[in-house]
């Protein structure tokens, strides 16, 4: 057996024993198998078992003791953000003020041709770009790239950006968020959002790309957003609808956004 760590194989038993403490599988205060148990279940090295246990260490799910061994222990933290789906726009706002951001980078730029297309822009025309990390209690759940058209990112500053909501901004502006349209998949975390979100690189993240449009159809913003799944997860209330023979399900009629200042954090999930 070689006494070099094996990365691939250290993450499979991570993530083996992480998805067995998130789900409850194995309960706060159990004691795990020794280091010598786990490489023989596993075929690991003792060094690779050790190298996946220091992982869970890292993230608060298991506690090292030594001379007792490795102990269970509830994820620490807030529990993911929830975004209701129907109600998304107005839930940002209120997302936003629960929250804390992290600006990266503010510039004006010619917009990319796919960004051009997106928000129905002219060529050549300029917008306002940003990079922001959004935080929930002080831990990074979201990496946000957005493009605005120039006239209205010229209605707010770096320093505005900052410590108000994108959308708040625009509205404060004049800017009316009149529908948008989204795609949600998933993807890799590279070196740059790895960093950011406080992952290893190629950890999985959900992607999401929306652009947002006025009254008058033109677009107003592109936001491109990576998701920590951990911390991060999207809802959508459905009811059952249609004739006999035709049942399908519907989005529900969007339930009202509670302000912060009436939710309970109790009852706040973390997830971006």
């Amino acid at each position: 057996m070689t006494s070099a760590i094996e990365p691939h194989k250290a993450r499979r038993l991570y993530l083996l024993l992480r998805d067995q403490i998130i789900s409850g599988r194995l309960a706060s205060g159990a004691r795990l198998p020794g280091e010598p148990v786990l490489a023989a279940e596993h075929s690991l090295a003792r060094v690779t078992v050790r190298r996946a246990l220091d992982l869970l260490a890292s993230e608060g799910l298991v506690r090292r003791r030594p001379g007792s061994g490795t102990f269970v222990q509830a994820p620490a933290g807030p529990r993911p953000v929830v975004a209701d789906l129907p109600n998304l726009l107005s839930g940002l706002i209120a997302m936003g003020r629960a929250t804390g951001v992290r600006l990266l980078s503010f510039e004006y730029v010619t917009a990319p041709a796919a960004i051009a297309e997106a928000l129905l822009l002219e060529p050549g025309e300029r917008v306002q770009r940003s990079v922001r990390v959004r935080l929930i209690d002080g831990q990074p759940f979201s990496y946000l790239t957005t493009h605005v058209p120039e006239r209205v990112g010229l209605s707010y500053s770096e320093a505005d950006l900052a410590a108000t909501p994108l959308l708040s901004l625009m509205e404060r502006s004049g800017v009316v968020a009149d529908r948008a349209t989204q795609a949600i998949g998933a993807t890799l975390a590279g070196p740059e959002v790895a960093g950011a979100l406080d992952l290893e690189v190629g950890s999985a993240l959900i992607e999401l790309t929306r652009v947002v449009f006025d009254p008058s159809g033109r677009g107003v913003e592109h936001l491109h957003a990576l998701y920590r799944p951990d911390r991060y997860a999207f809802q959508m209330d459905l009811v059952r609808t249609g004739d006999a023979g035709e049942r399908r399900w519907t989005p529900a009629v969007p339930r009202p956004v509670k302000s912060e200042s009436t939710r309970r954090p109790a009852h706040r999930r973390p997830a971006p």
